[in-house]
């Protein structure tokens, strides 16, 4: 049976959230990231703002050369990650077998859901529709025989792209697309194969699989079967996100305590905000830090009883930068994640409760998180992150 995928892919996401958000900033270059002074890099932008070559993972201040009228906002995970769960609950009313990527984006195997849904043009359209209607918001879909061919599709037309690729058509569908295309091939695979006279996907489909070998190993083999569409993934639910992780790049290096502690609270605060409003708890703590001297260093710690509580994240995140000497030299950078995820009502409790502190903490943290849900980030926060 040929299988039946769709990868979805939202627009402009972080971007599009805000312009939905802010009325007044749809139809204007939208820049999330953070303030356009700051060292830092785009996370995503509108399709205005790319009209002026922004694009992801550019410094902030060269987005700003380049689009200097253009609208810069913090990005608002909480926010992003609310939406993103409508939008996965809604594709998983057509079929359980749904693979995020990430939050804006994920496969679906619709090749047990036609006989209920219709073809599976009719299902991506109707997501497509209801995305619209029902969450304001536009995605660009690919539909294929396979992962790869999907998710080429749904790149090529952004945005509000509709692409379907059938069996068939996958050979002169792929040929005239270049190399890049490929997943694997960043610019050392791409040097290589165009040392070779290799250029585009179709030059690669004639090439002797042996050579490639012989060229790349079994990475070449493996490129030669994508080359010609052929791609045997399944496609794997995953319902609980592997990491959740905020991290921060200064303005200025920086070696000052209180200001580094306030940061890793914040940091802190965030993280365990998703990890509450995900319903998730976790038990290995990582810390990242980059000194001034671009050297980065990685630590963790694992704990005996997972947790979404701040206190316990910054407590151990502290600890780690501690160990490392943290202040000691100025700092460019420094994040923290939780990973060893697992849903929170499923977390195996202690053998013996000492107190009540941590129930008194958990209904602290609802009130707060309540709060927050109705009024804003801002509307509650604690003494210590006061400005003195």
């Amino acid at each position: 049976m040929v299988r039946k995928i769709i990868h979805l892919d939202m627009d402009a996401f972080f971007a599009a959230i805000e312009q939905l958000d802010h009325p007044e900033y749809r139809g204007r270059p939208v820049i999330v990231g953070g303030p356009s002074h700051v060292r830092g890099v785009v996370s995503t932008c509108s399709y205005e703002a790319r009209k002026f070559g922004v694009h992801s993972a550019m410094p902030l201040r060269e987005a700003s050369r380049r689009c200097p009228h253009g609208i810069f906002v913090p990005g608002r995970m909480h926010r992003y990650d609310v939406i993103s769960d409508q939008i996965m609950k809604l594709l998983r009313e057509y079929t359980p077998l749904v693979e995020p990527l990430s939050c804006d984006e994920a496969f679906l195997d619709v090749t047990g859901s036609e006989q209920l849904f219709g073809p599976a043009e009719q299902i991506a359209r109707e997501i497509v529709e209801r995305i619209a209607d029902e969450i304001k918001l536009s995605a660009s879909v690919g539909i294929g025989p396979n992962k790869f061919l999907a998710k080429i599709g749904s790149d090529l037309r952004k945005p509000k792209g509709f692409v379907v690729i059938r069996p068939d058509e996958a050979l002169s569908f792929l040929a005239p697309l270049p190399l890049s295309r490929l997943w694997g091939v960043g610019p050392k695979t791409r040097a290589q194969l165009e040392k070779i006279g290799l250029k585009t996907i179709g030059d690669l489909q004639q090439m002797s699989p042996g050579l490639l070998r012989d060229q790349l190993g079994d990475h070449g083999a493996q490129l030669y079967q994508l080359a010609l569409g052929i791609d045997e993934r399944p496609v794997e639910p995953q319902a609980i996100a592997k990491s959740i992780g905020h991290e921060t790049t200064f303005q200025v290096d920086t070696d000052q305590r209180d200001f580094l502690e306030e940061t890793l609270w914040r940091l802190c605060e965030k993280v365990a905000r998703r990890l509450r409003c995900q319903a998730l708890v976790g038990n290995v703590i990582t810390i990242k830090i980059r000194n001034h001297e671009f050297k980065t260093i990685t630590r963790r710690t694992t704990l005996y009883q997972p947790t979404d509580f701040e206190e316990v994240i910054f407590q151990q995140a502290r600890c780690l930068a501690e160990a490392n000497d943290w202040g000691k030299k100025p700092l460019r950078l420094i994040g923290v994640s939780v990973s060893g995820l697992e849903p929170s009502g499923s977390a195996q409790q202690p053998l013996f409760e000492v107190n009540n502190d941590g129930k008194d903490l958990r209904r602290l943290h609802q009130t707060m998180d309540q709060i927050k849900d109705r009024f804003g980030e801002s509307a509650i926060t604690r003494a210590r992150l006061l400005k003195k």
